[in-house]
């Protein structure tokens, strides 16, 4: 019998458990954390041992395979003492790839991932196709291998996620962009951070396809001297004239699409050509797009008060899921601003916020960095560390006409529990007006 461990008890743990009970593995879950009741709800309905606020190195340690976190990073001791022992450790990806037979479409890159995740997910479901979406968003991949079997699978992947691997391939792989990010994981070093990226298509094979960005000068320099196994669509310019897109000699109508801004038309073309390629027709697209909701924290627009629109990003956690934010706006804006600080360097989005930002509010429990770059250029900078008076000092400065926008640049852990939170309070504070 397998003796698998599985280090971290969130989603991705859990489900990673819950399979391999499912297959018939020995299974002892270990969590440094205090594991949330949810989760230990889950492993108690499996009948699942584990462990909280400890790793008992004696049992993992006797572990034919150790399942990790994407949150664990490979330089914690704990993991090079496995390796130093030849123990394979691997994320939850790799193991539920490994059980299942399902067609896998999965996508990444540094912003625009859950959008697009969800838009080939709908587009395919709204066509028939026996089809679930899961990873990084909703259920982790392995827990949707366990309980919840198709013949399709839509995965957005972090990073994170993709150090894991070593067998996983899909059969389409959709790169959108890379920009800087989660640099202080990668030792402040991009490079590293875009191997980690490219490792999507490093199992790929020739009847396998890649959609990529082609305009992206980080993925232009990396694939300068790298082939490329699978079949590539290469998206060097999007394609639109309001309101049309052309993806592939076929024409769409984004009247009655929600998702707006150029980054979304880039999202939008990456997502047809995924699922032309796994059949869908035309006239199945562009009923998917007539009919599809942008996800909640992206460019989410909350309500209207006073003749000024409310919108929330919470999950523009970087520097250029700004600029795409800020892109998008046609009226002037008041931006709440501002989180833990992932190195971010803000000059790409200092023109735009000359040009259409009228205040800045920072919500942050340090906004020394954001003060100080924007100060030369802004009046009105305010600072605070609560959601509902963040949007009391917006109203001071938002007149008709006027929106204000929630896109911090920055990750949420130092006021709130996640971007979801940060989202939520900003949601709650508005509605509250």
């Amino acid at each position: 019998m397998m003796n698998t461990v599985i280090l971290g008890a969130g989603e991705s743990g859990v489900g990673a458990a819950i399979l391999a009970k499912k297959q018939g593995h020995k299974v002892f879950v270990s969590d440094k954390g205090e594991i949330k009741s949810k989760y230990k709800n889950l492993l108690d309905k499996y009948a699942i041992p584990y462990e909280e606020l400890q790793h008992s190195e004696d049992r993992i340690f006797n572990a034919d395979q150790i399942v990790k976190s994407p949150g664990i990073p490979d330089k914690v001791q704990l993991i090079k003492d496995l390796k130093t022992r030849q123990i394979p450790v691997i994320s939850e990806i790799e193991f539920a790839a490994k059980h299942t037979d399902a067609k896998l479409i999965a996508v990444t890159g540094s912003n625009g991932k859950t959008t697009t995740t969800n838009l080939i997910f709908h587009l395919m479901k709204t066509s028939g196709f026996d089809v679930e979406m899961g990873g990084n968003v909703g259920f982790s991949f392995a827990k949707l291998v366990a309980e919840m079997p198709k013949a399709f699978y839509v995965l957005e992947l972090s990073s994170f996620q993709l150090d894991g691997i070593v067998d996983f391939r899909p059969n389409i792989a959709l790169l959108l962009n890379i920009t800087a990010d989660h640099l202080d994981r990668y030792d402040y070093d991009v490079k590293n951070y875009i191997r980690s990226k490219f490792r999507i298509i490093e199992n790929q094979k020739t009847e396998d396809l890649f959609v990529y960005n082609g305009s992206d000068e980080n993925m232009r320099t990396y694939l300068n001297n790298k082939k490329i196994d699978s079949s590539s669509i290469s998206i060097n310019e999007v394609l639109y004239e309001s309101p049309i897109l052309n993806v592939a000699d076929f024409v769409f109508d984004l009247t009655n699409c929600s998702l707006k801004g150029k980054h979304n038309q880039f999202n939008m073309t990456a997502a047809i050509h995924a699922v032309l390629a796994v059949g869908l027709t035309k006239e199945n697209i562009q009923k998917g797009l007539d009919t599809f909701e942008n996800v909640a924290h992206r460019l989410e627009v909350v309500g209207e008060k006073n003749e000024v629109t409310y919108i929330n990003d919470s999950k523009a956690t970087n520097v250029d899921a700004v600029y795409y934010a800020l892109d998008a706006m046609e009226k002037p804006v008041v931006w709440i601003v501002g989180g833990k600080d992932k190195g971010n360097d803000y000059s790409p989005i200092m023109e735009l916020v000359e040009d259409k930002v009228k205040a800045i509010i920072c919500l942050g429990a340090d906004n020394q960095k954001i003060v100080e770059f924007f100060s030369p250029v802004m009046k009105i900078i305010e600072e605070t560390q609560d959601t509902r008076e963040a949007i009391k000092l917006a109203n001071l400065y938002a007149e008709k006409g006027d929106v204000v926008l929630l896109s911090p640049a920055c990750a949420s852990f130092d006021l709130f529990k996640n971007y979801e939170d940060r989202g939520d309070q900003f949601k709650q504070a508005v509605l509250e007006l």
